[in-house]
């Protein structure tokens, strides 16, 4: 798979409310599937479990199962990854046109 594929997914992932506050939920301390459901009552079970499956194919959820529990993991590693590629770049590349803008403005006072 490409990197460009790699990306796709998780960009996709991250396109739905609902998957993006399942890793905000994620993000101190793994959850089992039950959990993560009761933080959705207007969504049922199956619905919660499509999108955690939209979340590991992106690899930003993995899942190690305890006896009859499932528990989601967050894996922080492609969003890194998304931000390092794509927000620092765009970031800094903004942040020195404004630091040039201010710089230009405070010579003409």
């Amino acid at each position: 798979m490409s990197i460009r594929d790699v990306h796709d997914r998780v960009f996709k992932a991250l396109s739905s409310s609902v998957r993006r506050q399942i890793l905000d939920d994620l993000r101190d301390q793994p959850l089992t599937t039950g959990a993560l459901c009761a933080h959705f009552p207007e969504l049922d079970r199956c619905t919660v479990m499509q999108h955690l499956k939209v979340l590991e194919q992106a690899d930003l959820v993995t899942v190690v199962r305890r006896g009859r529990e499932r528990w989601n993991h967050l894996n922080p590693l492609p969003i890194h990854e998304i931000h390092e590629r794509w927000i620092g770049p765009h970031a800094a590349l903004a942040v020195a046109k404004l630091r040039r803008l201010k710089a230009t403005l405070e010579r003409q006072d």
